[in-house]
């Protein structure tokens, strides 16, 4: 590069090529300064997908641990999700809800007081015009005798049983193969 003269230099971005090159160079920071600005939260705001994945990894890695589970293993454990994960953490997990308070200086505070301690589906309920958040042809009648069929301590013991049972399956399996 030292040894090319400077006419050559301007030769080459005279050049249709290194036109349409620097255009494409320049669209393409002037997107990434876009979506840099776009993705800039403001304060006392949040990210929803942030939150929503934050806690969904923390449930997973709870309930399974930071083990690697291989891609096979998918279609099986979206079907434990389904049948035992989301009901119990939908219907029989409290959760703490909180509220926003103004303190006498006028900023705002997260308290997170114990009578909002309740289940997803409670929040739900107790929202107003709660049942224009259901799907057509889901009432809360239905959803109520999905809640009360069993205890929330039998829910958290099948949800383990099945757990374990999911895992001896897995661990057989994984066996066989090597």
């Amino acid at each position: 590069m030292a040894t090319i003269s400077m006419s050559h230099l301007y030769n080459l971005r005279r050049s249709t090529g290194y036109r349409r090159q620097r255009t494409t160079l320049d669209n393409t920071r002037l997107l990434g300064k876009l979506r840099i600005e776009f993705t800039k939260s403001c304060p006392r705001q949040s990210n929803d997908n942030t939150l929503v994945e934050g806690k969904n990894g923390h449930m997973i890695r709870k309930l399974f641990g930071y083990t690697h589970i291989p891609q096979r293993w998918a279609e099986t454990l979206k079907h434990f999700h389904r049948s035992h994960t989301n009901p119990y953490h939908n219907y029989h997990r409290p959760c703490l809800f909180s509220e926003t308070l103004i303190d006498p200086r006028g900023r705002q505070r997260n308290d997170t007081p114990y009578r909002l301690s309740m289940t997803p589906y409670d929040k739900l309920k107790s929202l107003p015009r709660a049942h224009t958040f259901l799907k057509p042809g889901v009432t809360f009648q239905k959803l109520d005798a999905l809640a009360h069929e069993i205890t929330d301590n039998e829910a958290a013991e099948r949800m383990n049983q099945a757990r374990s049972r999911l895992f001896q399956t897995i661990s057989q399996r994984e066996f066989k193969r090597a």
